[in-house]
């Protein structure tokens, strides 16, 4: 009996999580965050916070999607990178 299935889509949800933390680990280490007010976010953050809600809405979005939406997941995919990058960089 497995414990847990891996398969290439798992492996590469966890690769990618992996690649955007050393990507934002190289970016604080060229260009250091500092807090800012966003147009979506109205509080003060840095880019890992905003690195860290863009996930947590996705997952929502992720659980939302599945539950509501009888379309593909490709378009969850393009929902999920752009909302995360408009937080990230717009937030």
């Amino acid at each position: 009996m497995q414990w847990m299935l891996w398969t290439v889509p798992t492996a590469a949800f966890f690769i990618g999580i992996v690649l955007i933390l050393v990507i934002m680990t190289i970016w604080q280490f060229i260009q250091p965050t500092r807090e800012r007010r966003g147009w979506i976010i109205p509080m003060r953050t840095t880019r890992g916070d905003r690195l860290f809600i863009g996930l947590l809405s996705s997952a929502y979005l992720t659980a939302l999607w599945v539950a509501l939406v009888p379309l593909t997941s490709w378009y969850l995919l393009v929902l999920v990178v752009l909302l995360i990058v408009g937080l990230i960089l717009f937030g």
